[in-house]
């Protein structure tokens, strides 16, 4: 890696970190003592992406990660379960072998993955992909999600039943009773 200072090419590796979307580098010039950092990340594959009005761009990530991020805020999601579904459409996007795809897949993608993970920011992103008219449209919606709030009667009790039902504590008796 050549030095941005002063451009001598045989840097050194002073640390490294990996993450999740690739390698961060602590480098330092042994020429003029400059340490910098570098950032490694896979170069993913150029498939276009058709939108609904015809135009084609190149996929993007950081797109489609912020678009996962606004339907999810503010809701309890596992830590990286959003770079995991950004990461699955990569994968099978790189596997698919195809130079262009209609943003309609990638959507489905999403949504499918969603749908399993939070019911509500599947909804919030479904609302936004399926462009939903009126309020019709999305209780449709709900009604073919078939969510239960309630939990399933396998699921163990957290608090066993009590034999008894809690009597209510007395209080003291006031100054003005005695």
């Amino acid at each position: 890696m050549q030095c941005p200072t002063c451009g001598h090419v045989a840097t050194t590796v002073v640390d490294h970190e990996l993450n999740g979307s690739g390698v961060r580098r602590q480098r330092s010039c042994p020429e003029c003592g400059l340490r910098f950092t570098t950032y490694e990340q896979a170069a993913t594959v150029g498939v276009q992406v058709r939108k609904r009005d015809g135009r084609r761009e190149e996929f993007q990530r950081h797109k489609l990660l912020e678009s996962l991020r606004i339907s999810a805020r503010k809701r309890d999601l596992a830590a990286g379960a959003i770079e995991a579904i950004v990461e699955d459409v990569e994968r099978r996007l790189a596997v698919s072998g195809h130079d262009e795809v209609p943003s309609r897949v990638i959507s489905e993608i999403v949504i499918g993955h969603l749908r399993m993970l939070d019911p509500i920011a599947y909804i919030r992103f479904a609302s936004a992909y399926r462009q939903f008219v009126s309020i019709d449209d999305m209780l449709d919606e709900l009604e073919r999600l078939e969510y239960s709030p309630v939990p399933p009667a396998e699921q163990p009790r957290l608090f066993e039943e009590l034999p008894f039902a809690p009597t209510p504590i007395e209080s003291a008796p006031s100054a003005a009773s005695r």
